[in-house]
């Protein structure tokens, strides 16, 4: 069967009107930065970040596919996957909102009582609060359902005590969604509850992590006797891991992954043609490596392509996001590999090539262990058995 790539006259229009959008719009300090712009560059221009942010919560796209009423643009998984796409070819940000946007607040849409999405859903889209995420724990990461961190019921307040772990932002969030264990003689799976945790509660302490590139992307979370309302449980007691694993109005193609390797790839062959400290003539079996890394950019483009169709289609992609996650994760870090390569002995330097290397390490642990996608592959899409 003939596939199409192309655009409808509707998709083509649209992506007119986003293109066009960004061209008159985007502030000159968001646009692709410079080589020389370095680590903490997206905090230098948080003044132009916050008009971005501004202008794009105006057209109602900081969050498309929420309906009108929650202040998103009932847009179609279409015309969201064609934005996206636009946003990472032109080099802007794209996912404004951060996990308020990607992640709680698809949950509370699908989840949440009236009250919780009129308490939350502005605040998110209004970036009034930062948002972050309670899942892994030292002893519960890629075997999630084992966590151990405690709610016990007191009244009107769960009172919480337990430990998270690779939080990232947790030292600037204000809120955080957490799965707790409600009913420690349950099942794993059962007997969890999802809960909203003001960060600024007493008794909770935050404790960044370093990282291998020095950045504390990443941190540790303590908590002693954390008392939350009732109020801020999302669903029913005890079934909060259903709540947790939600798929329903979440962008999963990965677009902006699948454009972004590739735009790192663009960038890294202009400093090749330059010939300066990285330089083409220095090094040229490397040239090799960029014709590879430039065919893997497109198979990652077209696994993105799947899983857009399958939602389309009214499907909802399970192992095929795994596919794209995994494969783009590991292009990055064939990407960073190629990148010290070309640079020789001057990667061993602290400079991008060197800086991109190491921090390229935790993208195949982040948002799901590369042995976690594999599982899934092999029994969900190839059908065997469970190890």
């Amino acid at each position: 069967m003939a596939i199409n790539l192309g655009d409808s006259a509707h998709e083509a229009a649209w992506r007119k009107e986003v293109r066009k959008f960004i061209d008159a719009e985007v502030p000159a300090a968001l646009k692709s930065p410079s080589e020389g712009d370095g680590e903490g560059g997206l905090f230098a221009r948080f003044g132009a970040m916050k008009e971005w942010r501004e202008k794009v919560a105006a057209k109602g796209w900081i969050a498309p596919s929420w309906p009108k009423k929650y202040g998103g643009a009932d847009m179609s998984v279409v015309d969201q996957f064609v934005m996206n796409e636009e946003f990472a070819e032109a080099g802007v940000p794209g996912n404004i909102g951060g996990f308020g946007v990607m992640m709680i607040g698809p949950t509370i849409i699908e989840h949440g009582t009236e009250d919780q999405k009129q308490e939350h859903l502005t605040k998110i889209l209004k970036g009034e609060v930062i948002w972050c995420q309670g899942y892994s724990e030292p002893g519960a990461g890629s075997d999630l359902a084992s966590l151990q961190t405690r709610a016990v019921r007191d009244g009107d307040d769960y009172v919480i005590n337990g430990q998270k772990i690779w939080t990232t932002g947790a030292q600037f969030a204000d809120m955080m969604y957490m799965l707790v264990r409600t009913d420690p003689d349950a099942p794993k799976h059962r007997g969890i509850t999802y809960l909203l945790v003001d960060m600024h509660h007493p008794g909770v302490t935050v404790r960044p992590l370093t990282t291998l590139a020095g950045t504390q992307t990443f941190n540790e979370v303590f908590f002693e006797d954390v008392r939350v309302p009732v109020r801020n449980r999302i669903g029913e007691e005890n079934r909060g891991w259903y709540v947790g694993t939600t798929t329903l109005d979440f962008e999963r193609s990965s677009i902006g992954t699948a454009v972004g390797v590739r735009k790192q790839l663009e960038g890294l062959i202009r400093q090749g043609k330059q010939g300066t400290v990285a330089s083409f003539d220095r090094n040229p079996a490397v040239k090799r490596e960029f014709v590879d890394r430039w065919i893997e950019c497109e198979v990652a483009k077209m696994l993105s392509y799947r899983v857009v169709s399958m939602q389309v289609r009214g499907l909802i992609p399970n192992y095929e996001a795994s596919m794209c996650k995994l494969f783009s994760s590991e292009l990055g870090q064939r990407i960073a590999n190629l990148s010290m390569h070309l640079y020789g002995m001057h990667g061993n330097v602290r400079n991008r090539a060197s800086m991109g290397y190491m921090q390229a390490v935790s993208s195949t642990i982040a948002g799901g262990t590369t042995e976690v996608q594999k599982g899934i592959i092999a029994t969900r899409g190839l059908g065997l058995p469970r190890g």
